[in-house]
């Protein structure tokens, strides 16, 4: 009995140990990160072994408006006023899907707010199947913390730095100056929409040559980017220095 009750307490303290030491690193590496762009991330360290890597870190003030705009338009329009996650978008999409709607969105899916993808971008890797569910826990934790650490415009900041926008491509500059020849300071605000058209899938949905998936979704990005532009909230965000 003594036995099982010190393998016990072993057990317990390993555990605590371990969990404090995560948490302490993670602290440390996102606070680092608050003011340094992430070295490297899971998802570029996997991709330069078949597509190489294409990168080029830009500051806020770098950032042209249009993407910036875009970006918010297309993939989280609530995101100056959410805490890291968009709970009505959680809501329906737990919904069952209408009988006869072919979708390859799992239930959940879908929902995921710019906040999400920096902390799932940023910290942790790409998943599918069994594996997404697994990572959703350290994403709860990594989306609140950078939402109380780093801020929205920190967020916005890093995920159009660290985002894939093509094989091997990731970033706004590296992907405006594969697709347009340009830095990304200069894209039109059309050619902003189709970047920010690619991100459900960067690998097949492409920019130039132009996909048909891009040419149908850019259009309705642009609608969009009129649509929300006079909001203050997200002119306060846009126009910080």
């Amino acid at each position: 009995m003594t036995q099982k009750r010190s393998l016990a307490k072993r057990t317990w303290r390993f555990i605590w140990r371990t969990t404090l030491c995560l948490f302490l690193t993670s602290l440390a590496y996102i606070i680092i990160c608050r003011w340094v762009m992430p070295p490297i991330t899971i998802t570029q360290l996997s991709d330069s072994f078949s597509h190489g890597l294409q990168r080029d870190y830009i500051s806020w003030n770098q950032l042209p408006y249009n993407i910036k705009l875009a970006a918010i338009a297309s993939e989280d329009q609530t995101f100056p006023d959410h805490g890291g996650f968009d709970w009505d978008a959680i809501e329906r999409s737990m919904k069952p899907r209408k009988k006869g709607k072919k979708t390859k969105i799992p239930l959940g899916g879908g929902a995921s707010t710019i906040t999400q993808q920096t902390a799932k971008n940023v910290f942790l890797w790409q998943a599918g199947g069994f594996t997404r569910y697994i990572r959703k826990v350290p994403e709860l934790y990594f989306t609140k913390m950078i939402e109380w650490i780093w801020g929205k415009k920190r967020i916005l900041e890093v995920y159009l730095n660290v985002i894939e926008m093509g094989p091997g491509v990731f970033g706004v500059e590296a992907a405006a100056r594969k697709y347009f020849g340009k830095p990304a300071a200069k894209l039109s605000r059309a050619e902003a929409a189709m970047i920010i058209a690619s991100l459900p899938n960067p690998k097949k949905f492409l920019p130039k040559p132009m996909s048909r998936r891009v040419a149908w979704r850019y259009p309705q990005i642009l609608k969009q980017m009129q649509n929300i532009e006079d909001d203050e909230d997200l002119q306060q965000l846009l126009k910080s220095k």
